[in-house]
């Protein structure tokens, strides 16, 4: 299983937004570690002013604040 990068509650953008609405959040925040799909890890992910959800790969994150990633 893939170490997961991210913890919960880590500000985040969509890297591909080619097949989303115009109206889609631009940025989210991890509320949940998900099962992994096909060995890769996911999150949920919310958007609280637009009230979006949704489930994302971890490779289609990008974190805003670098800051909470770092760990060395």
């Amino acid at each position: 299983m893939s170490q997961r990068r991210y913890p919960v509650g880590l500000s985040v953008r969509l890297r591909d937004r080619h097949h989303l609405s115009p109206r889609t959040a631009e940025t989210y925040r991890i509320t949940a570690k998900m099962p992994p799909r096909d060995n890769a890890p996911q999150y949920r992910i919310r958007n609280d002013e637009l009230g979006q959800e949704r489930v994302s790969a971890e490779s289609n994150l990008e974190p805003i604040d670098w800051g909470m990633t770092r760990s060395h």
